[in-house]
This record gives structure tokens, sequence and C-alpha cells, in this order.
């Protein structure tokens, strides 16, 4: 398993933008996938956006247009460019890795992200 540290939430108005970041504690060169999931106040954690080891992306319909998601494997970290950012993205987003070495996923400890209208 690996360590995530995201980074990069913050305070933002209707429209704006935000780069999140989500560095790894070792190579995640051979990480089968790496994800950003979200959780609003009150309700259940969400994926937004996914990149496997191959780069094939995938993206929760109310983002897709909006957001991307980016792997720099070289740094160890992952992206997730937000952009048109609405109130109902207002969440605590977290990074999540897996492989299938592993016997679990790895989970980081979140960072919120509040857009205000």
């Amino acid at each position: 398993q690996v360590q995530l540290v995201e980074s990069g939430g913050g305070l933002v108005q209707a429209g704006g933008s935000l780069r999140l970041s989500c560095v790894a504690s070792s190579n995640i060169f051979d990480i089968d996938v790496m994800a950003w999931y979200r959780q609003p106040p009150g309700k259940q954690r969400d994926m937004v956006a996914s990149v496997t080891s191959t780069s094939v992306k995938n993206y929760a319909d109310s983002v897709r247009n909006r957001f991307a998601i980016s792997r720099d494997n070289a740094k160890n970290t992952v992206y997730l460019q937000m952009n048109g950012l609405q109130p109902e993205d207002t969440a605590v987003y977290y990074c999540y890795a897996f492989s299938s070495l592993w016997p679990r996923a790895s989970w980081g400890q979140g960072t919120q992200v509040t857009v205000s209208s």
C-alpha cells in the first residue's frame, strides 16, 4: 500500500477553478487505478474521476467536461483540475489508490472544497 496526501482544496466562488494534488509516498507507476472521490455533507462518497496505469480515464457524468484527472508518474502525483466549479461541487475530496497486489485500497485524509454561490 501507499500513503496519500491531498492538497489544493479551499474556498472558491462559483465559476472558479481549483487544482487538487495527491502525492503518494512511493512509486505510482504500477498502481492499477488512482482516483478522486468526493463526499458532500451528509451524503455518500462517490467517484469523481479515475485514471488507470494505462492512462484510461473515467469521469462521473456530473463533472465530465469540467474536471480533468492527470497522473505524473515521475512525481508520484495525481492531479484533479476542476473548472467551472458550482456549489454542488462542495465536498471533501479524497484521493484513492488501488493495486491488485495490495490487500486493500489506500485513501488520503481528504481536502475540503467549498464553492460559494
